[in-house]
């Protein structure tokens, strides 16, 4: 067998910009997330890369089990695009977020991921609902009283105030990703009060995404839900500011 050697071949013109040449994301998920990848490859614009990786967690969304899941996201975080050329990456869970606090998954993520611009799902959602000017909020959870509560003392430190959070008293992730949009949009609108400037839904695991549009048509007031503020956040992060049509007022305004 001959074999020869590719010694002559010039490669001045081989290279182009690749299939992600506006911006390549990251997003570091829950061991135990089926929802969020759909979400934003559905809304991804063309020459944006969406990059995914996932940090150890037991089917369990509690206090508890947040604790010990932080001690992965910077290991997580290290397997994306390790050539260095990751735009944004985020830490996608709402939950996790707020419990484990958004200094420490910064810290955790520019462990693993030095050169990129690092962001959260709930700072995402607080940029969002500043971007929308609202102040006084209702919030819809999938959650256990202990994480409500802790997401109440959260928003509130951060300057919003809560009018009310009301939660369906689901532990595990393999549930809240069963719930019918329909089921959501209902159980969501009753949570709304009249002098709340804005609804947000929260948890990336539910499918509300497909319902924020109409739901904002039926209050008459913004409709924040997680994944439509996070692939908000991480698109300005990474300097795109398309518009999306038919996910809620902030992708299209904003």
């Amino acid at each position: 067998m001959c074999m020869h050697l590719s010694q002559n071949v010039d490669l001045t013109e081989a290279f182009g910009r690749g299939r992600h040449y506006r911006a390549k994301i990251g997003f570091v998920l829950l061991a135990t997330e089926q929802t969020i990848e759909d979400d934003m490859m559905r809304l991804c614009p063309e020459g944006v890369g969406m990059h995914f990786t996932r940090a150890f967690i037991p089917d369990t969304i509690t206090l508890a089990a947040f604790d010990a899941h932080a001690g992965d996201l910077a290991r997580a975080a290290a397997t994306l695009l390790p050539d260095g050329s990751l735009d944004v990456i985020c830490y996608a869970c709402t939950s996790g977020s707020l419990v484990i606090g958004e200094s420490r998954v910064m810290r955790e993520l520019a462990i693993g991921a030095p050169d990129a611009k690092a962001t959260s799902l709930i700072t995402a959602v607080m940029r969002a609902l500043r971007a929308l000017g609202a102040q006084k909020i209702v919030v819809a959870t999938p959650y256990l009283d202990e994480i409500n509560q802790a997401e109440v003392r959260y928003m509130q430190a951060a300057g919003f105030e809560v009018l009310d959070i009301q939660g369906l008293n689901l532990e595990r992730d393999s549930d809240m990703i069963r719930l019918r949009p329909g089921f959501i949009a209902e159980f969501a609108a009753r949570v709304d009060q009249p002098d709340a400037d804005a609804l947000f839904i929260s948890c990336g695991a539910l499918r509300s995404l497909e319902i924020v549009d109409a739901l904002e048509q039926r209050l008459g007031k913004p409709v924040i839900c997680s994944n439509q503020a996070m692939i908000w956040d991480v698109l300005r992060l990474a300097g795109i500011d398309d518009r999306i049509a038919g996910h809620g007022r902030l992708l299209r305004e904003h």
